[in-house]
């Protein structure tokens, strides 16, 4: 994947040596590599070869709660954005990363731009592949956000009139 951010020891890089292939078909022939399959893919792919460690994607209407028994042996989950209006991807990093604990990489796919990084990285997101059509260096900026929020996140789960 190219145009790739990722929070490395909480600052944020581009990721030039990204190996990860993201699989939008899993109908066509699945190439070789570190991959990223769709959800029902993974799963398919679990049951013929579990000693494999590939990837998997959400889209929005995926549940996560199903992933509990495979979170110890995936190294990154994916989340797909179809478009920047669909916020149903939050609430699926959230839950990923408060009621399972899951302690992985996370990554925004899709329809990932800019104004979104701030408020992904408080949800739990830890890496953003930027769509294609942006860049990626200017997406950067998009990282600072704001500099107090006042509710609860992942990153800081308490509220402002707690931490004082």
């Amino acid at each position: 994947m190219r145009n790739v951010i990722a929070l490395r020891n909480g600052e944020p890089q581009l990721l030039a040596d990204d190996d990860w292939q993201l699989v939008r078909d899993s109908a066509s022939q699945i190439p070789e590599g570190a991959l990223i399959l769709p959800l029902q893919a993974w799963l398919a792919r679990q049951a013929l070869y579990p000693e494999r460690r590939d990837a998997l994607w959400l889209g929005p209407d995926d549940e996560v709660e199903p992933l509990r028994p495979w979170l110890a042996q995936l190294s990154l989950i994916a989340v797909d954005f179809p478009s920047f209006r669909d916020g149903r991807g939050y609430s699926q990093a959230y839950l990923l990363r408060t009621r399972l604990g899951w302690s992985g990489e996370l990554r925004a796919i899709g329809d990932v731009l800019r104004d979104q990084l701030s408020h992904m990285r408080q949800c739990g997101f830890d890496s953003f592949a930027i769509r294609e059509d942006k860049s990626a260096e200017d997406a950067l900026k998009g990282l600072a956000g704001m500099s107090v929020l006042y509710g609860r996140s992942v990153i800081e789960p308490r509220p402002l009139f707690r931490r004082r």
